[in-house]
């Protein structure tokens, strides 16, 4: 019997801890009615997602490596393994590593200054509005994924996928329960979006999450 109630107890704490992180966080989302706030844009990719910043909304002590980009208005990160991201043509090996071994990740941050729509064209795009502390705590979540050096500088891997853009050595793990969903998911957590992270393993299971708290940014 005291098995069972332990194991209950356990049960019922988990369940209610899941019920509060998919609950919006008070004080930051949403945001307080004609209180200023900031526009961020959640992009499918088909396999994982991408959040999409201004540049100039980025407060500059919060997240130094923005200023990698200077001429860019928006800038994409993405995080995933460091092996499937960086290649091109990644096969069933590196998939397979990935999902069962936790793996080094990196940061892949991509600027441009086209409208987000018209850069990604056959991407679906979800529209999302902070509270001015809520974007500062996602900025803080994305700077603090950074691995750096001993003199506190980023560490770039090389170019990117797209663009203008470069991959960064990230500090975290990449494994089968914390995908670059995930690390999305937790992103906009910080910043107070109503979602569980543990819940977004797979793109669509965030996207649709996202459209439940964000708009399309045609409309």
């Amino acid at each position: 019997m005291g098995n069972t109630r332990l194991t209950l107890g356990l049960f019922m704490v988990a369940v209610a801890a899941f019920v509060a992180c998919s609950a919006p966080v008070k004080g930051l989302f949403p945001p307080a009615e004609g209180a200023p706030t900031r526009v961020i844009y959640l992009v499918s990719h088909g396999w994982h997602t991408g959040i999409v910043v201004k540049r100039a909304d980025i407060p500059q002590d919060v997240w130094p490596e923005h200023g990698d980009f200077p001429d860019s208005d928006y800038l994409e990160v993405g995080w995933g393994d460091r092996d499937y991201y960086q290649t091109l043509q990644p096969h069933w090996g590196l998939i397979l590593n990935a999902a069962l071994w936790p793996t080094s990740s990196v940061l892949h941050v991509a600027g441009f200054s086209a409208p987000v729509s018209a850069y990604f064209p056959n991407s679906e795009i979800v529209r999302i509005e902070l509270s001015l502390p809520g974007f500062e705590r996602l900025c803080r979540y994305i700077a603090n994924s950074y691995s750096r050096d001993a003199s506190g500088h980023a560490v770039v891997l090389g170019s990117g996928l797209y663009g203008k853009s470069r991959f960064y050595l990230s500090e975290e793990f990449y494994h089968g329960f914390k995908t670059c969903n995930v690390w999305t998911a937790r992103a906009l957590r910080a910043a107070g979006c109503p979602l569980t992270p543990a819940f977004t393993i797979g793109v669509e299971s965030l996207m649709s999450r996202a459209r439940g708290f964000g708009t399309n940014p045609s409309q």
